[in-house]
């Protein structure tokens, strides 16, 4: 049973994986990090998130954390991910990472620390959307190049990096089945007089609205007809039971950089 610390543990996804720890009984919660000018700083997370009180006080460093942990789950910031990486690395905490937005060269960055400590890097952690990425390369590859492809994604207002992670993974999953370059076909943005879509482009439209916890769909266009494959989530809880399945696997792996499918046996 790994012992696990939650980071950005008082925000959205991080209070729910608080809260369904301890419903949980594969994984021992033993910390909880927020930034260090967090108002609740000091405070037990139990009572932040709505639980009851747990014994384990909310803190600005991972060093302040009383017991050692065996993973650090991580949803928060690309700065403090990376901060905390670096730590991990040096100790030997494994990762689960859910944080998105990260540069290429912050990705790069995490590829070369998870040589020292096993990491999973997922920017969505439910079964329905990991199974939905499968499911895309088959669709992709018996479609081919007579279908158009569009991504429609639609976020929560607070929502701050577009398009999402979930977005982009979908994105380069398709293109690396089709053998494009998504640096080259990907369209983020049209207006205005465009001229005719391209047949290889991959369009991504982001929508920014209300309390919208998460919707993707896949859209390829024919003609005559038009598949389109959705997923919908209804409850962050998706992704806050997939993080705790995912320390769970990690705490037993050797070095490298895994994610979502690796975890639940897709490849």
């Amino acid at each position: 049973m790994p012992n696990i610390i939650v980071s950005g543990a008082a925000g959205r996804m991080g209070s729910r994986i608080i809260s369904l720890s301890g419903e949980y009984k594969d994984v021992r919660l033993v910390g909880a990090i927020e930034r260090r000018d967090h108002k609740d700083i000091g405070r037990d997370i139990g009572e932040i998130v709505g639980t009851g009180p747990l014994g384990i006080s909310l803190v600005g460093d991972i060093n302040d954390v009383k017991e050692d942990p065996d993973v650090l789950i991580e949803f928060s910031t690309p700065g403090a991910s990376l901060e905390h990486l670096r730590i991990a690395s040096d100790r030997g905490i494994a990762m689960v990472i859910g944080t998105t937005g990260f540069s290429r060269e912050e990705i790069e960055e995490i590829e070369s620390h998870a040589r020292k400590i096993p990491c999973v890097l997922a920017p969505n952690m439910s079964v329905g959307i990991n199974l939905l990425l499968k499911i895309v390369q088959d669709v992709a590859r018996v479609l081919g190049e007579d279908y158009d492809i569009e991504i429609i994604e639609a976020h929560h207002r607070m929502k701050k990096d577009a398009p999402s992670g979930t977005a982009l993974k979908i994105a380069q999953t398709i293109a690396h089945t089709l053998g494009r370059d998504l640096d080259k076909v990907g369209v983020y943005t049209r207006k205005g007089l465009i001229g005719e879509r391209s047949r290889t482009e991959i369009g991504i439209q982001t929508i920014r609205a209300g309390d919208i916890i998460g919707e993707h769909t896949i859209l390829f266009g024919g003609l005559g007809e038009r598949i389109e494959i959705t997923h919908r989530a209804s409850s962050r809880d998706t992704f806050a039971r997939g993080a705790l399945k995912a320390s769970v696997w990690i705490s037993t792996q050797r070095p490298g950089l895994y994610d979502m499918q690796d975890v639940l046996g897709l490849k």
